[in-house]
């Protein structure tokens, strides 16, 4: 029986179950987030009933150790049988350069099932056609919001508008007796390393109807943010940070900072809410979504081995895939499966903070970062002058100096990617 007609008869009946013994083999999985190691050793207990001679051995380490890891295990061919967990704008250079292999017919079969999938999540695990990974979750964003102070401010429910995020940042800010902040009303990234300050921007963007990149009809990218949405978006931080001050670079900040009170509000992915629950039991929070759509960062599995090792490693990639591992994912570590068709309601009806991030408003939209090359050196040079720009005073209420930097900062993006080939017209 053909692999792909053979997983079509299995799935109903329990497609997991059904896998076929293999000999002594070790595979190794690597992980940038640490919080998944848990998730995929429960996956690797799963399979012993089938592959009781496997071993599988998980090391989760944090992203940006893990980009390097990948960087220099990869281009060595040292590594030895990976199962390797990367976003598909990560891996496209890998697949670009034959490092990653696509996957067998029956596993590219899984992953093209519209049953399993939605086009957004093929397309993320796909390159010019070809399957090349399995989905497995996503960080999306949603709005948090601690509740004791809400009702404090009387505010009675989450902002609707961006201009709403600003009103409510000046009424849920704390300060001292001469009126600096000593809790921010909207904690929002302002500082730190790597390209998350350009991915945090490129959220606020999007509500005002802007992107970092956009892509014309022949494949090829320019920057989107010099314009009456990038300037919007910039002087939104501007004016917090500079004319309101409900928030400043060296107030505490993100989870760690909502989950101490030091701030009333911010934009983060669905892991907080597991975060939360293990470090601030007693939070009273809640969740909703943002004003036009979120971003949606699929994180994808990749195999790199061949032979047996390879079979085994991509069975391993399938059985993260399971609706019952699914399920435990989303209760026990809260990253958000991309798989479709899964009941979660035990899950969202236990906690319903996840409500905001699977149960979003009709025509709610997602963008995510494209599968380009130079993708992260975008973000991060992007990164690097947004910090610039939110340190300026003097840019706050010069919306011409605002367009200026706005026109600098996508000169620079556009270089990168004319320098790749990769330049829209």
């Amino acid at each position: 029986m053909a692999k792909a007609a053979l997983l079509g008869s299995v799935l109903g009946a329990g497609f997991f179950a059904g896998l076929s013994a293999a000999s002594a083999q070790t595979i190794t999985v690597w992980s940038g987030y640490p919080e998944m190691a848990p998730f995929y050793e429960h996956v690797a207990e799963g399979m012993k009933a089938s592959h009781p001679d496997l071993t599988v051995k998980v090391e989760a380490i944090a992203l940006r150790e893990h980009e390097k890891r990948i960087a220099l295990g990869l281009t060595s061919g040292s590594a030895g049988p990976l199962v390797i967990e990367l976003p598909g704008s990560t891996a496209s250079r890998y697949i670009e350069n034959e490092l990653l292999p696509a996957a067998p017919d029956d596993v590219a079969a899984f992953v093209k099932d519209p049953a399993n999938f939605g086009p957004f999540f093929i397309d993320a695990v796909s390159k010019d056609g070809t399957v090349y990974g399995v989905p497995l979750f996503r960080g999306q964003g949603s709005l948090f919001y601690n509740t004791d102070m809400f009702k404090a401010a009387g505010l009675t429910e989450p902002p609707k508008t961006m201009e709403e995020y600003t009103q409510y940042a000046e009424k849920l800010t704390q300060r001292d007796a001469n009126g600096n902040p000593t809790v921010s009303g909207w904690s929002m990234r302002l500082s730190g390393g790597g390209q998350g300050i350009a991915e945090k921007f490129w959220i606020n963007l999007f509500q005002y109807g802007g992107n970092v990149l956009v892509q014309d009809a022949n494949g090829k990218w320019k920057a989107d943010y010099a314009n009456e949405a990038g300037r919007k978006a910039l002087k939104q931080y501007l004016e917090n940070v500079h004319v309101a001050k409900t928030v400043t670079p060296e107030m505490p900040a993100d989870a760690e900072a909502f989950e101490r009170g030091q701030t009333a509000m911010f934009i983060r992915e669905s892991w907080v809410i597991g975060d939360i629950a293990a470090k601030a039991p007693d939070l009273n929070y809640a969740t909703a979504p943002l004003p036009r759509g979120s971003i949606a960062l699929p994180t994808n599995l990749y195999v790199s081995a061949e032979g047996d090792d390879a079979k085994v490693a991509w069975e391993f990639t399938e059985a993260a895939n399971s609706p019952e591992n699914l399920v435990w994912l989303l209760q026990n570590v809260g990253w958000l499966p991309n798989r479709s068709g899964v009941d979660y309601s035990v899950v969202t009806d236990k906690v319903p903070a996840f409500g905001a991030f699977v149960n979003y408003p009709e025509g709610y939209e997602f963008f995510t970062l494209p599968a380009i090359g130079p993708i992260e050196e975008v973000l991060t040079r992007l990164a690097a002058q947004l910090t610039n720009a939110f340190g300026n005073a003097s840019l706050a209420n010069d919306d011409a100096a605002i367009d200026a930097f706005l026109k600098t900062a996508a000169d620079e993006t556009n270089q990168i990617l004319a320098r790749e080939d990769l330049l829209a017209q």
